[in-house]
């Protein structure tokens, strides 16, 4: 694994540690790294609808109900 000294400013290192102190991580680490595996998901699924949009803009209309689409959309996201 890959150490990195970081900076933090106060009120983000207070919420740090106030996290850590309520157990809901065991270190300032796994809270950093929880929050860019968050971050990185959410990306993926940001650039999905992306791709989705421009595919959809490309091809013109479709024949798909907005139910359909949004079931489509929600079932592709819970991966």
């Amino acid at each position: 694994m890959s150490r990195q000294s970081i900076s933090f400013t106060e009120p983000n290192d207070e919420w740090l540690k106030t996290q850590v102190k309520n157990k809901e991580y065991s270190s300032k680490s796994e809270l950093v790294n929880d929050l860019i595996r968050q971050a990185r998901n959410q990306q993926i699924q940001i650039d999905w609808i992306r791709a989705k949009l421009n595919k959809a803009e490309k091809s013109g209309f479709t024949n798909d109900s907005k139910e359909s689409i949004l079931a489509q959309s929600k079932s592709s996201l819970d991966g």
